[in-house]
């Protein structure tokens, strides 16, 4: 298999410690953690200072995928077939997080948010998976707190570190972003003989909960009504993914 090599062109040489196949069989070339690298707080740098992030009633925090851009990853296709079966897409906007930093969703295809592969979760250097932590609870403070008034309500999808660095981020800030899966979810399917214990958020037990916190939220902005809406025929109540 090969490893270590060097990739030049388009920003700063990457190096691929490790080769994996998807489920396809293709190959994906994993590099070393993003999150050190200048182009990525370059990129977080612009925005926080610059970007301006248009208002919502809901904020749908997602973790990144290895497949790019992420909402072409099989995980993403389905987290948003959940979400457009229970919300309006003018009522809501999805935020990328974890080894990316804090990314809007709409510039997804910016650089340098298309142009690495990585999985934190294969990582056993505890220095990396400390310092992931903190530098992504840096990331997430502040776009909390740059985006504290435009949104209403905030849900976060996310389990492990990502879930780790969502809570300490909110604990900082003081604002209040709903977790799902639950805690006794994720005890009810933790297997400690599997390489990622807490499984995968495409399970369909993290699913359901996953589409009822949706209805909860939809049920506080819609009032109580989560019917169809005039030229949303799709959203008749919940649907099954």
């Amino acid at each position: 298999m090969q490893k270590d090599r060097i990739v030049r062109g388009g920003g700063t040489p990457r190096r691929v410690v490790e080769v994996v196949q998807d489920r396809h069989g293709n190959p994906i070339e994993i590099f070393d953690p993003p999150f050190y690298r200048k182009e990525f707080e370059d990129a977080y740098r612009f925005i926080i200072d610059d970007y301006r992030v248009a208002p919502k009633e809901i904020a749908l925090f997602l973790p990144c995928a290895v497949r790019k851009p992420y909402s072409q990853s099989p995980s993403h296709k389905l987290f948003r077939r959940v979400i457009d079966g229970v919300l309006a897409p003018e009522d809501y906007h999805i935020v990328i997080f974890g080894t990316c930093g804090t990314v809007p969703a709409e510039l997804e295809c910016m650089y340098p948010y298309r142009n690495y592969h990585y999985m934190l979760g294969k990582t056993t250097d505890e220095r990396i998976r400390r310092d992931f932590h903190r530098i992504e609870v840096y990331r997430l403070k502040g776009y909390l707190e740059k985006t504290r008034d435009t949104y209403r309500h905030r849900l976060a999808y996310c389990i492990g570190p990502f879930r780790k660095a969502m809570v300490e981020a909110t604990e900082a800030t003081g604002i209040a972003v709903d977790l799902l899966p639950s805690d006794p979810m994720i005890e009810r399917l933790y297997d400690i003989d599997c390489p990622f214990p807490e499984g995968s958020l495409s399970m369909q037990g993290y699913i359901d909960e996953f589409r009822g916190g949706l209805e909860r939220v939809a049920g506080k902005v819609y009032g109580g009504d989560t019917t169809a809406l005039e030229g949303c025929p799709e959203r008749r109540g919940p649907a099954r993914a």
